[in-house]
């Protein structure tokens, strides 16, 4: 009989997500998670009881500012900033890099580069590309396709004394890989350059800790960390000094970081990122850490990451032990990868064995993910793309197992009608 002892107690971790009562099996989740049941609630507290326009003295409008702040707290516990004013709300990850290069721009003179990755999603190589119509010079530090990762010795050579910022995500929403984020900054730090990370796919995994790694600018999506459809710019407050403001005329360079928030960043979305590290600190406390929230927060993702390698590790290994199909990227190898696996059936239409899958309950998905670059590089955009499970901590070995015998049954049955 198949092992189907998860690292966590499921029970506690699925009643905190509402949406998991439903009879589908989520395997999409680096498209979006499934969110805290607290998030909800704090959604609906503001909206009843402070939605007002911060900035007044009545006390409405007092308890609307105190929300935001208390979310920009939570959100600086989240990736352990120095200080709330480092924090940045906005709608997705794609807008804030947008914002970013947008706020950038000034800094650069014609002939300074920007070095990307194709191996990135698209949201942290097209803002970048389009400073090119400004003289800035656009390099890609290339995926090295025999290893599968980024290496330092492919980024070396891209560099001169005009190179102004380096750009890279944490882990690939294809390949799951993690890159050592501190290793990359210290590279480029001492070659006089900065660092923006896309940690999209990185964060719903792992505990964030942006002084440790070093990072210039860190970006990241809570819908798909737990929280609401909002995102999260973390960057080193002296830096963010430096940016052009995006609001109006009057928010001067020093209104940090309101003036990277055009409109003011919506309200009780900010508010509700309290309840996503409510339930970590709660998670990290049932995993028996004591100490601060941050601490708890720490132990939470230690357990997340140990459920995860098991699901990782159960998928990769059916995987592998077939001879129909490849994993796009490597396979197993610990805490080294998130469990967010690309592959695909020889000679089959992936969209077609995704939509198999409906009947089954059990929703995957197929394309390129917004990272056709690395995609087409990998020769893989052919027959729909790859198709991608993405899994998260909520999800269970016996899950894991329904999700192969379906994929089973349907190559099975697409290979005899074929």
């Amino acid at each position: 009989m198949t092992d189907t002892q998860d690292a966590l107690d499921m029970g506690f971790v699925q009643s905190q997500f509402p949406g998991l009562a439903s009879n589908w099996v989520f395997f999409d989740n680096a498209g979006g998670s499934q969110i805290v049941g607290g998030v909800v609630d704090k959604i609906s507290e503001f909206l009843i009881h402070r939605n007002v326009q911060i900035g007044g003295s009545y006390a409405v409008s007092q308890a609307a500012a105190e929300g935001l702040m208390l979310g920009r707290v939570a959100a600086q516990t989240l990736v352990n900033a120095a200080r709330p004013e480092e924090i940045v709300f906005g709608p997705s990850t794609t807008q804030l890099m947008r914002t970013l290069a947008a706020s950038m721009r000034r800094q650069f003179q014609p002939g300074d580069e920007i070095i990307v990755s194709h191996a990135d999603h698209e949201s942290n190589i097209g803002p970048w590309k389009e400073l090119e119509e400004f003289g800035i010079v656009i390099k890609n530090w290339p995926l090295d396709q025999a290893s599968m990762t980024m290496r330092l010795e492919d980024l070396e050579p891209l560099m001169t004394d005009r190179t102004k910022l380096v750009c890279v995500h944490h882990a690939s929403n294809i390949l799951g890989w993690i890159n050592p984020i501190r290793d990359f900054a210290d590279f480029v730090h001492a070659r006089g350059a900065r660092l923006c990370v896309d940690a999209v796919a990185y964060a719903p995994h792992r505990a964030i800790d942006v002084q440790a790694m070093d990072a210039d600018y860190y970006v990241f999506s809570l819908y798909k960390c737990y929280g609401p459809h909002m995102a999260i710019m973390y960057g080193k407050y002296d830096l963010l000094g430096e940016l052009d403001g995006q609001y109006h005329w009057f928010y001067g360079k020093d209104k940090i970081p309101g003036k990277l928030e055009p409109g003011n960043p919506n309200y009780e979305l900010a508010y509700s990122t309290t309840a996503v590290v409510e339930y970590l600190v709660a998670l990290g406390t049932r995993l028996g850490a004591t100490g601060s929230n941050r601490e708890k927060l720490e132990a939470a993702f230690d357990g997340i990451t140990a459920q995860e390698n098991l699901l990782a590790d159960r998928l990769l290994s059916w995987l592998s032990a077939r001879n129909d199909c490849h994993i796009v990227g490597r396979g197993f190898e610990g805490a080294q990868r998130v469990p967010t696996i690309a592959f695909r059936f020889d000679g089959m239409d992936s969209g077609a064995i995704a939509g198999a899958m409906d009947a089954y309950g059990i929703a995957i998905r197929f394309g390129d993910f917004h990272s056709r670059r690395l995609v087409e590089d990998l020769n893989e955009s052919h027959d729909s793309g790859v198709l991608r499970v993405s899994m998260v901590h909520y999800n269970t070995l016996a899950q894991v197992d329904k999700l192969t015998a379906a994929l089973a049954e349907v190559v099975s049955t697409q290979a005899l009608a074929s």
